[in-house]
C-alpha cells in the first residue's frame, strides 16, 4: 500500500491556491437532489439558496484547514426542498469549483445545516464551513 504525506505547510498552500483559483466573490448555492457524479456535471434538483459570497471568502489556511471568512448569508431563500448538496461556482455562477453533500447537523456531510427543510423566502445562513486538506504529515 502506498503512503503519501504532506508537511502542513504544503497542504496549507494547496488550500489557499484553491481561494486563488476561483477567484474573489464567488457564487455558492445549495441544490435538492442527490450530489452530481462531478463538479463539472449539470446541476440537478431546484436552487434552494444562492449567496455571493463576500471578497475574501475564506481565511488563510492553518493545520491543513481553511475557515469560511465573512458573512456567508442570503435574505430570501429561493426554494422550498430539502438540501442534499451545494456548490461554489466562480463569480459569474458559470462553472461549478467545488461541489459536496448536504446534511444535518452531526450527519458528517461536507455542509452541515442547523435544518435542512429550506422554505422559499427564508433566511439561510451559513455558520460553518472548513476545507481540508488531507494526506497529513
Amino acid at each position: 500500500m502506498a503512503v503519501l504525506q504532506m508537511s502542513a505547510s504544503t497542504r496549507n498552500a494547496r488550500l489557499d491556491a484553491i481561494e486563488t483559483q476561483i477567484g474573489t466573490t464567488p457564487m455558492f448555492r445549495i441544490f435538492t437532489a442527490a450530489l452530481p457524479a462531478a463538479a463539472s456535471s449539470a446541476d440537478s434538483g431546484t436552487k434552494l439558496v444562492e449567496i455571493q459570497l463576500p471578497s475574501d471568502w475564506m481565511g488563510a489556511a492553518t493545520s491543513g484547514s481553511k475557515q469560511k471568512a465573512g458573512a456567508w448569508q442570503q435574505t430570501s431563500a429561493c426554494g422550498t426542498g430539502t438540501a442534499g448538496y451545494f456548490r461554489i461556482y466562480d463569480p459569474a455562477g458559470a462553472s461549478c469549483w467545488i461541489q459536496g453533500n448536504a446534511g444535518a447537523t452531526g450527519s458528517g456531510c461536507a455542509l452541515e445545516l442547523d435544518n435542512t427543510s429550506i422554505n422559499a423566502g427564508q433566511q439561510a445562513t451559513i455558520s460553518t464551513f472548513t476545507l481540508t486538506d488531507g494526506n497529513l504529515g
